[in-house]
């Protein structure tokens, strides 16, 4: 009975040594998951069945010039997030973050106020250069683009992503730009596609552009499904104290009726004739809910352009005249139940062609950089931040054209919606199981020759 004691232990010690370990599902993140992530169906966005409108501010503290993330410093954010609760609104846009940064403070203080945050994935560093635009495409551009990704993607309160800021302006050669905008957001989507991440939209903003704002939006959603943004969003100023009409705003419902995509305003808030935000109402009207998701009105922070709500010293943040205004606007005027009039299927766009106005003549989209391809399954690494000589100037003086689907999803996920940064755990090291069930045995074998 003995020697059948000890034969079978010295069975299981073989066994375990010669065993392939089972391999261990990598755990997650712990993130506070404390409001429901917001997806895009059809031309509307949607938190969880409930039709999700954008009730938001334009959050850049400093200015553009101050390249500073407000969502990296503590103080700042928490100053101000209490203010957007005194505001009540539900969505900030952050122009310029640090991808090098931690962000947990301000993104679950964010979301703990219920407030989701849009996120732009350039930086004055790293961007596309409107008037050179091939040489500013590159690997090291991509890079940073995706490393912004990954640092955002973890929290359940980003809604979306921005892949340009008016790039595309009033001087008809920017428009050869648009080519290199609509490639960063294929390769944004193809990228979240490819590390296993839940669908974040990506999209544009478009600036204030009457000549060539329907052809940029016409362009963001045509071509393939995989070239085609998740919505469009462009800046309005137009509406100065008027109404609907004079605005021209029942124009703009009427141009982008049936457009198939998501549709908001990234900026709003014209400050001649002073404010009164009569915006939110339309807004939040039927006659433009059907076509449109809400938009942001800029901005918080009171700058030069004289266009913020909130004045920052050292002392704090001081509420302007128009914060009780805004805030008075969006409690007058919540958002509406129901679906909206929204459409439920998307669809395309035909390509806008070649005209005074629009200088793009091809339908193809440069190939990504062949040093960025490797992103895709390996993922992006740790971001450059806000320092150094930046990327606009590290690519080639010419790419190859792409073909039609390239920025198709070519790799299947090894992790989860929200993985960012996590290490799926490798082969076990069997030796000290090995060392352990070595002593158990000889214990064993001590205790039974007894």
């Amino acid at each position: 009975m003995r020697s059948f004691a000890l034969a079978s232990a010295l069975a299981t010690l073989a066994a375990l040594a010669a065993a392939t370990p089972t391999p261990t599902d990598p755990e997650q993140p712990h993130k506070r998951a404390s409001l429901p992530t917001v997806t895009a169906s059809g031309n509307a966005f949607w938190q969880d069945k409930t039709r999700f409108y954008i009730r938001g501010i334009d959050y850049q503290p400093g200015g553009s010039s101050a390249m500073k993330d407000p969502l990296a410093d503590s103080t700042t954010c928490l100053r101000d997030i209490a203010e957007f609760k005194k505001l009540g609104v539900n969505t900030i846009r952050v122009y310029i973050t640090d991808n090098s940064a931690n962000h947990d403070t301000c993104m679950n203080a964010l979301a703990d106020a219920g407030i989701y945050a849009i996120i732009d994935a350039n930086n004055p560093l790293f961007s596309i250069n409107r008037y050179d635009p091939v040489p500013s495409y590159n690997a090291m551009y991509l890079q940073s683009v995706f490393a912004t990704v990954d640092e955002f993607i973890q929290y359940d309160n980003l809604l979306a992503f921005f892949s340009g800021n008016e790039v595309i302006n009033d001087n008809v050669t920017s428009t050869l730009s648009a080519r290199y905008v609509k490639a960063t957001t294929r390769d944004m989507r193809q990228y979240i596609a490819n590390r296993g991440y839940r669908k974040v939209p990506v999209g544009y903003s478009a600036a204030d552009v009457s000549q060539n704002r329907m052809q940029m939006a016409q362009y963001m959603n045509c071509g393939t499904d995989d070239e085609r943004s998740d919505f469009f969003a462009f800046n309005d100023y137009s509406w100065c104290n008027t109404n609907f009409q004079v605005s021209g705003w029942d124009q703009k419902v009427k141009n982008f009726t049936g457009y198939g995509l998501p549709i908001f305003l990234s900026e709003y808030g014209c400050t001649t004739n002073g404010r009164d935000f009569g915006e939110v109402a339309a807004l939040m009207n039927s006659e433009m809910t059907g076509v449109y998701s809400g938009g942001l009105m800029y901005e918080y922070a009171l700058e030069d352009n004289g266009f913020g709500i909130v004045k920052i010293s050292s002392s704090g943040a001081q509420e302007q005249g128009d914060f009780a205004k805004f805030a008075k606007a969006l409690s007058a005027n919540p958002a509406p139940t129901g679906d909206g009039g929204f459409t439920s299927t998307t669809k395309s766009q035909p390509c806008p062609t070649k005209d005074p106005n629009w200088l793009v003549d091809s339908t193809l989209l440069p190939e990504i950089p062949s040093g960025a391809k490797a992103f895709m399954n390996g993922g992006a690494g740790k971001g450059p931040g806000l320092t150094g000589d930046g990327s606009q100037n590290a690519g080639p003086a010419s790419i190859s054209d792409a073909p039609p689907g390239s920025g198709a999803a070519t790799a299947t996920p090894t992790h989860s919606k929200n993985a960012a940064g996590i290490t799926t755990v490798g082969a076990v090291d069997k030796a000290p199981l090995i060392l352990t069930a070595l002593v158990f045995v000889l214990t064993l074998s001590g205790t039974l020759l007894l």
